[in-house]
């Protein structure tokens, strides 16, 4: 079973994933998550609650990688276990590491942050 909880910082939205992503049917519900998002600058699917990948979410990850790039949407995924980068990395998926997930978060929060002073002014 997949658990999916969405999180928004400025223009970010995370996508924290828990569970099993082994079946059409989580997969799609991961896409849905993500494609709601199309506001969004950027897009973080945190997979370190992720324990399994299926070819369908390999074929996932692949579509919402080209959804973002039609929508100008940053499309990050970051932490999965060893066994499933290994999978996305077979794949060829772009996982992003610790330090570009700090620069995309700070860039995020700065952004959060002069919204907040915009409008208290």
């Amino acid at each position: 079973m997949l658990n999916i909880y969405t999180e928004h910082i400025g223009n970010l939205a995370i996508i924290e994933c828990d569970g099993r992503i082994a079946s059409a049917k989580a997969a799609s519900r991961l896409g849905e998550a993500v494609t709601a998002e199309v506001d969004a600058e950027a897009v973080v699917v945190d997979l370190t609650g992720v324990d399994v990948v299926n070819r369908s979410a390999l074929k996932m990850f692949a579509f919402l990688q080209r959804w973002g790039q039609t929508h100008d949407v940053q499309l990050k995924m970051f932490g999965p276990t060893h066994a499933v980068r290994d999978r996305l990395r077979r794949a060829k998926l772009d996982v992003a590491g610790l330090h570009e997930m700090i620069v995309i978060l700070a860039r995020a929060e700065e952004q959060e942050q002069k919204f907040t002073c915009d409008r208290a002014a």
